[in-house]
C-alpha cells in the first residue's frame, strides 16, 4: 500500500484507536450487526486508563497513512492472543488489514509461538478463514444485554501445519 506506514502504538494514540475503533464497529460492521448490536458493542468510543493499559499491554501496532490512523490490531506475546483487529471505514478493502495482519503473523512467529486465537466478528470472519485461520465454536457473548454473534477462530503456527497448508 502506497505511504502506508506500520509502527507500534504509542500511548498518544489511545484516543484517535478509541474513535477508530468505535467508527469501525458502528459504519464497518452495519451490513453484519444491527443498530442494537453495534451500540451494545461500542456504546461510545472507550476512554481512560483501562483503554490504554489495554492497547499498551498489549503488542499493538497501528497503520498511518499522511499522519492518520487507519486501523490497528493486537497481540498478547506470551498467549498468541488477537483482542483487537479493526480498520476505519474510509480504508476497509485496500489493503490495511492485510497488512497489518502479516507484520502481526510475523512477530507471532518470531515469537516462537504456535497458535494464534482470536473471537472474530461476522466482519472479521471470512478474512481470518482466508489466511488459514479455522472455527473452533461458534458462540454468542453479551453487551450490554444484547447478544452478538461471534466465531472462536485459531490458526496453528507449527511448521507442520505450515508444511501441510
Amino acid at each position: 500500500m502506497n505511504g502506508l506506514i506500520i509502527r507500534p502504538a504509542r500511548v498518544t494514540d489511545a484516543p484517535g484507536l478509541a474513535d477508530l475503533f468505535h467508527r469501525a464497529v458502528h459504519e464497518g460492521a452495519a451490513r453484519h450487526y444491527d443498530a442494537m448490536q453495534r451500540a451494545a458493542w461500542s456504546p461510545a468510543p472507550p476512554m481512560g486508563e483501562d483503554w490504554r493499559r489495554r492497547l499498551i499491554e498489549a503488542q499493538t501496532i497501528v497503520a498511518e497513512r499522511d499522519d492518520r490512523l487507519l486501523g490497528f490490531m493486537t497481540l498478547d506475546p506470551m498467549t498468541g492472543w488477537i483482542d483487537f483487529a479493526y480498520v476505519a471505514p474510509e480504508a476497509m478493502g485496500q489493503g490495511v488489514a492485510e497488512t497489518l495482519y502479516a507484520v502481526l503473523e510475523g512477530r507471532a512467529r518470531a515469537a516462537g509461538l504456535t497458535r494464534l486465537e482470536t473471537e472474530a466478528s461476522l466482519l472479521a470472519e471470512r478474512f481470518f478463514a482466508r489466511r488459514g485461520w479455522r472455527i473452533v465454536t461458534r458462540q454468542e457473548v453479551e453487551r450490554h444485554g444484547v447478544r452478538l454473534p461471534n466465531a472462536v477462530m485459531a490458526k496453528d503456527l507449527s511448521r507442520a501445519a505450515t508444511c501441510a497448508a
